[in-house]
């Protein structure tokens, strides 16, 4: 008999993705439960690599929930409504990696098929998951966000400035979340290194989230094409399927 794709918390989790989070703290609420189901995984070496990542989102969708509840963007239903939409498309992957459907994108299965290893360190683990989230998730977020509210993507607007918001609270929550995955001898070297790390990562994040907006603005240009549109989505979830597995592989790990 074939074993449960998520072992002995399988139906929890199979329950907890049959519903659609409606609004951004319906989003923080699954993110929490799925957590606490990811850790009872049967673990590997070190940890589960699938609840490295969702720590770190769960983090991150907190803080923009905070800031929600703070007034700090310009635009809270736009921001709102593309949390919901970037979280969809996680929740949808984990959804057909579940029933084993071949349309789960490459980005998340080879972040999937290390659940039953082999071992992963955490900070790539992490590193994997926010690359496909970002990388191939994002830009069709936005797309989809954008449709909903009968706007588009424009550099510059209100919906642009709350978007490079989020920059800013990755740079707040990173540097923390980061160290959180190292082992002691990374912590060390990391000591040395002064914030030079922090520094990096922010830039690298700052980065990809651009990339992404430039994606979704092709993206947006030929979505009335079928055609044009899958060819863009393959050619994402190849670069971020490609990108994962580097950051997943002996280098990756080595590098980080």
């Amino acid at each position: 008999m074939t074993e449960p794709v998520w072992g002995p918390v399988h139906r929890d989790i199979v329950d907890l993705l049959a519903d659609h989070p409606a609004d951004v703290p319906a989003v923080v609420d699954h993110l929490t439960k799925l957590q606490d189901m990811l850790v009872r995984l049967p673990p590997l070496e070190a940890s589960c690599p699938l609840a490295d990542f969702n720590r770190l989102y769960l983090t991150i969708t907190s803080s923009v929930l905070d800031g929600l509840y703070d007034d700090r963007f310009v635009d809270p239903a736009f921001l709102s409504r593309l949390d919901v939409e970037f979280a969809a498309r996680y929740f949808d992957a984990m959804r057909m990696w579940t029933d084993s459907s071949p349309g789960t994108p490459k980005a998340w299965s080879c972040l999937f098929e290390r659940m039953r290893g082999p071992d992963a360190r955490p900070l790539p683990s992490a590193a994997a998951g926010v690359n496909a989230h970002i990388n191939f998730d994002l830009p069709f977020a936005l797309v989809t966000t954008f449709d909903h509210l009968e706007s588009e993507p424009v550099d510059g607007s209100d919906q642009h400035h709350d978007y490079l918001e989020i920059n800013k609270i990755f740079a707040d929550k990173i540097p923390g979340l980061r160290r959180g995955y190292l082992e002691r001898w990374q912590l060390l070297i990391d000591m040395l290194n002064g914030d030079i790390d922090d520094w990096y990562q922010g830039e690298l994040v700052e980065y990809t989230r651009d990339v992404a907006w430039r994606n979704a603005q092709k993206i947006w240009r030929c979505r009335h094409d079928p055609d044009a549109r899958e060819c863009e989505r393959m050619r994402l979830d190849d670069n971020a399927a490609a990108l994962g597995r580097l950051l997943l592989s002996p280098l990756g790990a080595f590098l980080q």
